[in-house]
């Protein structure tokens, strides 16, 4: 079986529910993923819309999950063992639901990254500096997109 990273809120490609936006709640959907890899340290997950008017946005990275675990329950505040939240580009902390400007509908893309590594890394790190920190380190990545406009 290959690695599968689903929600239960949306199917891969289909649209994000507005709860889960700024437009609803703002809460993180709920996430879970299948068949991580052998050799599996830590797992990584960054929310990104590559369909923004100034380049990619970040709206979510999480870094340090344990390989145990198998999803994010929705609306996530506390991390679960030993996760980290880093900055999305909002300027904050953990998750920003899409919030694309008027027009065409956006992809928010959901990758989760399987690390042959357990990463030291303060709370808090970029989309940049994770994805530096996890050169030589990522063993596989499960996708997940959804779609979301105004």
């Amino acid at each position: 079986m290959a690695f599968e990273l689903t929600s239960t809120a949306f199917a891969n490609g289909e649209t994000i529910p507005q709860k889960y936006t700024c437009d609803g709640l703002d809460l993180s959907p709920p996430l879970k993923w299948t068949d991580t890899p052998a050799g599996t340290e830590s797992l990584a997950l960054i929310c990104d819309d590559p369909d923004a008017p100034a380049g990619i946005w970040v709206h979510w990275v999480l870094y340090g999950l344990s390989p145990d675990t198998t999803g994010l329950a929705e609306g996530v505040s506390e991390m679960p063992t030993n996760g980290k939240q880093g900055k999305n580009d909002f300027g904050r902390i953990g998750y920003g639901g899409p919030c694309p400007p008027r027009g065409p509908v956006h992809r928010y893309f959901f990758t989760l990254y399987a690390l042959n590594a357990d990463l030291d890394l303060s709370p808090g790190m970029t989309k940049a500096n994770l994805l530096k920190e996890m050169e030589g380190h990522i063993i596989a990545e499960a996708e997940l997109i959804g779609r979301y406009g105004r």
